[in-house]
């Protein structure tokens, strides 16, 4: 756990879902993933209060997906269910990234119904990945998003994806209205390059910190970087880690931030530095405990930084 206030829930809208991964031996390993159900299940092995409210399919896959949140410790009581099966995702990682092929068409995946109400009992609601750009879902993570900001607890992750199933113009539209009613907005220089490849991600960054925004941006071996609403910067280096393979990463890091304010409110524009300089610190070393194992998850009995092999590379 990041500290001894206790955690409100944390609302985490989207996507759980099956990556199809290269196995040591040859084939493919399934292995439940998902942007949204990654951060569920990692915030809740943090001991966080993660309220997952996607919709899980019944088959095999479906059932793979919901043994594993259960087993993190999420709560599904917002969760719904489906005949449809999981969608999938073939992941092609690379050591230093990954990329995917969906296989989304007709899948329980993207069959979202959110809560309509009640959305101020959370600490915060997160939403981005797959379901904020693939319908149904996109319609119904875009209204949740709107009721999330309105109260000041909209937390982003765009994690943008590339793939011949969606569009990228539409995709990228509405990720950027994400972002644009995000209090935060978490994202990778690679998201950032997607969503407005005019500029560089710095210039993005600052652009949405000056509307009001905390925005993260994580670089990978080269660490993150805060932008402040008032203009100021917080800069945290990377651990050094050898990495297993990149997968859920990001989330990993995202679901850190998520239990951070769970326990200590969203941040805003008085925020001290130093407390988001501990923020950024914090949540690499949970990301790095995620890349230094193969697949998405935390170890049971996690503590941020323990036991990382750090011969070579980082993250």
């Amino acid at each position: 756990m990041s500290g001894e206030a206790a955690a409100r829930p944390v609302l985490v809208v989207g996507e759980a879902l099956v990556d199809l991964v290269p196995a040591a031996g040859g084939g493919l390993r399934p292995l439940p993933g998902g942007a949204a159900a990654n951060v569920a299940a990692a915030l809740a092995r943090l001991g966080g209060h993660a309220v997952f409210a996607g919709t899980l399919g019944s088959d095999a896959f479906g059932r793979r997906c919901e043994e594993r949140l259960r087993r993190a410790g999420a709560d599904l009581s917002l969760c719904g269910r489906s005949e449809l099966p999981t969608a999938l995702a073939v992941a092609d990682p690379d050591g230093q990234s990954t990329r995917y092929d969906f296989h989304l068409h007709a899948t329980a995946t993207f069959e979202l119904t959110p809560p309509s109400g009640g959305l101020d009992r959370f600490a915060a609601v997160y939403a981005g990945g797959l379901a904020a750009v693939r319908e149904p879902a996109a319609g119904a993570v875009a209204a949740v998003a709107e009721r999330a900001a309105a109260l000041g607890r909209l937390v982003v992750d765009p994690n943008v994806r590339a793939d011949r199933t969606l569009d990228p113009v539409d995709g990228a539209q509405r990720l950027r209205r994400l972002c644009e009613l995000a209090r935060v907005v978490k994202a990778s220089d690679e998201d950032l390059r997607a969503l407005w490849p005019d500029r560089a991600p710095e210039a993005s960054c600052a652009q949405l910190a000056a509307g009001g925004r905390l925005v993260l941006l994580t670089l990978g071996a080269r660490g993150s970087t805060a932008f402040l609403p008032g203009g100021g910067r917080v800069r945290a280096a990377a651990p050094p880690v050898r990495v297993a393979d990149t997968i859920g990463a990001g989330d990993a890091f995202t679901a850190a931030c998520l239990d951070r304010f769970a326990r200590e409110g969203v941040p805003g524009p008085e925020t001290p530095e130093e407390s988001v300089r501990r923020l950024l610190e914090y949540a690499a070393g949970v990301a790095a405990s995620v890349v230094a194992r193969p697949g998405a998850d935390l170890p049971e009995g996690f503590t941020p930084g323990a036991d990382l092999p750090l011969e070579a590379g980082r993250l």
